[in-house]
């Protein structure tokens, strides 16, 4: 894990291979612009989840993390408690610590849900989701509160779930929402994307990547050659980190 000054309030990012983070950037700008000079935010760069006993069992500084592939679903077992919604979600991204131990939250949903309506139309009724991991469980809680249908697609369905050798055309042209919860076209791989029929994509779809590095995936452009409405993750980003700074700072 990288060196960084202790500071009195420290908060940081529990993932792997995370030297990209958005989080860190973020945050550390958010202090500067505030003035809060006794703030720190750095990466915690774990190889394994069992690793993350370290971080939090020999400090009274940390005051809240942020959690990020591949561990928001393997970090349950080491909270003392879950918020209601996150435990309704199955996944935890945010987590605050207070006397009595950990607190996880979920505010994936609340970002991706409110950087994804302004981009919905009526006919946006059904979505595939593309990914099963712990943001997937996030994006699939967010819009079935908004009342539209969706499934996972994965490379290995279990039962409810596409596989993306079985996407035709009529699947295409049924589900007109389709996000991206798969790592496949981050940077520095920008040439990847989901292998699904691009081809059936017209002006009636919206394309939703979690991804914001690249601005415009190569699954974006595929969207965008095609008419398709088009929205990178930066939004939802900004609104989850936003609703972790709320969480990290409220009473109890």
């Amino acid at each position: 894990m990288e060196k960084i000054e202790r500071k009195a309030y420290r908060y940081g990012l529990v993932g792997r291979q995370i030297g990209y983070s958005f989080s860190k950037g973020y945050f550390t700008e958010k202090f500067k612009e505030m003035a809060l000079h006794d703030h720190s935010y750095e990466n915690f760069d774990l190889e394994s989840i069992e690793e993350f006993e370290s971080i939090v069992g020999n400090t009274t500084t940390i005051k809240g993390l942020n959690v990020t592939i591949p561990y928001k679903e393997s970090i349950l077992p080491y909270l003392s408690k879950i918020d209601e919604k996150a435990a309704k979600i199955g996944a935890v991204n945010t987590i605050k610590v207070v006397q009595e131990g950990l607190i996880g939250y979920n505010t994936d949903a609340f970002g991706f849900q409110n950087s994804l309506l302004p981009f919905l139309k009526k006919h946006h009724s059904k979505a595939l989701i593309l990914g099963t991991g712990g943001a997937s469980k996030a994006v699939a809680f967010a819009l079935n509160e908004l009342g539209i249908e969706n499934i996972k697609v994965s490379r290995n369905p279990n039962t409810g779930e596409l596989g993306y050798h079985e996407l035709t055309e009529e699947t295409l042209i049924a589900h007109t929402v389709l996000v991206n919860c798969t790592p496949l076209g981050t940077h520095p791989a920008i040439l990847e994307k989901p292998d699904i029929p691009y081809q059936h994509l017209n002006r009636d779809h919206l394309l939703f990547d979690l991804i914001y590095n690249p601005k415009k995936t190569s699954f974006l452009a595929e969207g965008a050659l095609r008419g398709a409405a088009i929205c990178n993750g930066l939004r939802m980003l900004e609104l989850q980190a936003e609703k972790a700074w709320e969480i990290w700072n409220s009473e109890g």
